[in-house]
Formats: structure tokens, sequence, C-alpha cells
């Protein structure tokens, strides 16, 4: 930990969670995406083509030029909260922080090496003191996550084949692996929440947040229960041409619908697992295992799909459920006529219905 987050204690009342692995907070279905992004074809090379082309410094000297860049002396009480947050993750150095002129209010982590945050004053005038400490929580989860890299790759490549239109195969080329790394950035978000979550402790405040971020002028004349059910009904559409607008509407999305986004923040908050990781009882850094690989991250995302399909009301979404599991029943039954039902792991079990909603 930097020496400036060493000085300064996690606010009273919260817990500090030291030498916490990321894979602590992360969702199923962002390494996942993250996996099936990697996937791609081309896109280690681009990767790497990507992260040599630009120096990193290029984006700190713009924000250096064009930004506040929180100290002591500038935004101290967003100095204080930055550096509570990175102490309640325990990141090894405070991420520089910048404010942004700018009405909309976003917020974002990004570089390579060295990762910074930005967030803009809509942002910081629409929240309080803990929204803020949420918000920067979140990015900070962004940082420990290395969602980073991704993102700030993403940036680039969009502007990149804003310039190559007129090259069909390159642009293409390009668009499938914007595309996937968009799939994942909006999945991404899910897991930066739990960290946001992790440094400000309280849920009501992270739901506070995103009902701002939904259109909420004075969170006191919403009612939360009426709020997340806004959830499940746009969950429980009848109709499978419902199903299909929902699925129009993520296109171009960097982030989940914030309603939805809400949701899945609140269940996580009332699970066994985040009452685990407040009690002390979460995966370190140091005991990782360097043997994880993307095919293990394609399984945890899986079964994260299949529970959340067996869950939904959405029609589509049971359609594709069955569809899955009679195509992995037919392919079992496939595969035991010619080994002659010998393979004790074949057939219409677990594993086999997995294989459903991962290939969708």
């Amino acid at each position: 930990m930097a020496d400036d987050a060493a000085q300064v204690p996690v606010a009273t009342g919260r817990t500090r969670f030291p030498q916490i692995s990321p894979r602590a907070y992360e969702h199923p279905a962002d390494r996942g995406a993250l996996a099936t992004a990697r996937a791609v074809p081309g896109f280690p090379a681009v990767l790497k083509a990507i992260y040599g082309a630009i120096p990193e410094r290029s984006e700190r000297l713009l924000a250096l030029a064009t930004s506040i860049k929180v100290s002591e002396n500038q935004y101290p009480e967003l100095h204080r909260l930055r550096v509570e947050c990175a102490t309640a993750l325990d990141l090894e150095q405070v991420p520089d922080l910048f404010v942004a002129r700018d009405p909309h209010p976003n917020s974002y982590a990004m570089g390579m090496d060295e990762p910074f945050i930005v967030i803009t004053t809509g942002l910081v005038e629409l929240l309080d003191e803990d929204g803020l400490r949420f918000v920067l929580g979140h990015e900070m989860g962004h940082i420990l996550s290395g969602h980073v890299l991704y993102y700030t790759i993403l940036r680039r490549l969009i502007g990149l084949a804003a310039g190559m239109s007129w090259m069909p195969v390159g642009y293409w080329g390009l668009r499938a692996i914007i595309l996937a790394l968009q799939d994942w950035h909006r999945r991404s978000q899910l897991s930066a929440d739990r960290a946001g979550l992790l440094c400000v402790q309280d849920a009501a405040v992270a739901l506070r947040v995103h009902m701002i971020l939904s259109g909420v002028t004075d969170p006191t004349k919403i009612d939360t229960a009426e709020y997340l059910k806004q959830a499940a009904d746009y969950d429980g559409v009848e109709d499978v041409r419902d199903s299909v607008l929902k699925l129009i509407h993520l296109d171009g999305l960097t982030h989940p619908l914030p309603v939805v986004r809400a949701a899945d923040l609140q269940q996580w908050a009332a699970s066994e697992q985040y009452r685990d990781i407040l009690a002390g009882n979460y995966p370190r850094r140091g005991d990782d295992s360097t043997t994880s690989n993307w095919k293990d991250d394609i399984k945890g995302a899986a079964k994260s799909y299949k529970e959340a399909i067996t869950s939904s009301a959405d029609p589509l979404a049971k359609v594709l459920s069955e569809v899955g599991n009679l195509v992995s029943d037919t392919a079992g039954k496939v595969w035991n006529s010619f080994t002659g039902g010998n393979r004790a792991d074949s057939g219409s079990g677990d594993a086999g219905k997995g294989s459903g909603p991962s290939a969708n």
C-alpha cells in the first residue's frame, strides 16, 4: 500500500479487506465474457499491437491538461475518499483521480501500467459523500480486477475503427473484437459494483446511486421496493417480441440497464458470499491459483447463465433454456450410441446440461 494510504484509515465502522483477491467479488458473467473476448480470432495480436502503439502517458497528459488532479489541496474531500477506498481494497498504489468538467454524470478508470480514475463534475454534483465513496470503490474494483487494460484497448479500438470503415476486411475484423469487448465491459460493471459495495458497505447507498442514475432527483420521494419491482417487471415480460426488443436495447451500450443493474447488486448484497467477505472469509491474492484459465472462467459463466435463465420469467430465456437442455440431452444420447454408454460423464447429467447456456 502506498504511503499516503497507510496514513489514512478506513472510515470508522467500515471493514478493511487485506490482500483481497478480485475473485472474491467478480461476477462469473464478467470473467466468462472476457474469456470469450480473448478467444475471438486475432485478439492477442491486436492487443499486443494496440498496447505498444500509443503510450499510456498520452491519456495521462491529456487528463493533466484538461481536468483537475485531486490532492490534499484540490478537492480534499475526494482525496480522502480515494485513499479510504484504496485502503479498504488494499490496493498496492492509490490511483490518481481527476475531475473533468462534464455535465453528464460519468466515471471511468483507464491506463495500463499506472491506471487512473476520471469522474465528471456532473456526477460529483449529483452524489453525496457515501455515493461518491461507492463510485470510487467501483472504479478501484475495475483497477484491482485488471479491467482497465481491456477498457483502454476498447477505447483505442473504437477510435481506430472509425477511421477504417473504408477498409471492409480490416474494419469488420476490428468490429468483431470491439463487440466482444463491449459485451464484456457491460458485464464487468456488475463486478465493479460489488467492489463499490465493499467500500461503502451499505446496500442502501448503492441502491440510491443507481436510483439517481436512473433519473431520481429526490430519493426520499421514491419507493425502493417499487423501484426494484421494475426490474422484475422488465424480466417478466410475457411476449417473446418484448424479449427481442430487450436484446436490441443493449446494442451499443457500455453499461447494463440501471434498474436491472441495481437489482443484481441488491441480490448479491443479500447473499452469503457478501456476508462472508465482510466477516473476513474471502480468497487472498497470494492464494490465487495460477492454473486458472479461460476454460474455467467460461464454465463459471455458463453456470451463472444457467442459474439466471432458470430463475428468469422472460419467455425467450425459458425457450433458450429448454432448447439448450434438449440439445444437451440429444448430444448425450448420440455420444452414448457411439460409446456404448460406458462413459460415466456422458448423457444428460449436469455437465451436459451446462453446455446449453454456455453456447447461447
